[in-house]
């Protein structure tokens, strides 16, 4: 038998919603060593999704447990329409504009400037290898495109995010926000422009 003709042609990604299916089905019939693999596998981009759309790392780890304990409570009604992650990023957005919401009526921003350090979770310049004035300008730079993303309407944060941080496809993102592709790409599209705009003085220099 040819062994070419065999071979499970079966990318990363599909594996990994694979295993997240099976996991889920454990789920739901209580499993709970299953639960805590599939928090394992994806606590991170939930955390880490939600600090970028709230500039917030403690609420960013609260909203993730609420996301989790959601899909457990959740789990014996589960019937596998979409891929785990898609449902878990839904919940998470709407858990993540549901506290937007209530920073807007409480008149907070999303987004305050620190000069004590507290946000060195976003910033990637590697100091061990560049001059101290590089790494400066890169951190300064990051900063400022963290601040630009925190400043776009919600929807286009929540797209920009998923697509450039977690690499979310155009077909996933435009299931998490009730939106068709060509309108998801427009997002894309427009949240971009606008961030080069604000960000003009930086690519300029």
């Amino acid at each position: 038998m040819n062994e070419e003709a065999s071979t499970d042609p079966t990318s990363p990604a599909e594996e990994d919603a694979a295993r997240d299916l099976r996991l889920m089905l454990r789920v739901k019939e209580g499993d709970v060593d299953a639960f805590r693999e599939l928090v394992e596998t994806h606590q991170s981009r939930i955390v880490n999704t939600v600090a970028r759309m709230l500039d917030d790392a403690a609420e960013a780890e609260d909203i993730a447990q609420q996301v989790f304990l959601r899909i457990w409570k959740s789990a014996p009604r589960w019937e596998p329409a979409a891929k785990f992650t898609t449902w878990a990023f839904t919940i998470m957005k709407n858990l993540v504009f549901n506290e937007s919401r209530r920073r807007i009526r409480r008149g907070t921003l999303p987004l305050e400037t620190k000069d004590d350090g507290e946000d060195v979770q976003f910033q990637h310049a590697d100091e061990s290898v560049k001059s101290p004035d590089r790494a400066m300008l890169d951190a300064e730079h990051q900063d400022a495109i963290e601040r630009a993303i925190q400043e776009l309407p919600a929807s286009q944060r929540m797209a920009l995010v998923l697509r450039r941080y977690q690499d979310v496809s155009y077909e996933e993102i435009a299931v998490i926000l009730k939106l068709s592709v060509p309108a998801v790409k427009s997002l894309l599209f427009r949240a971009r422009s606008d961030l080069r705009e604000k960000l003009r003085v930086y690519l300029e220099g």
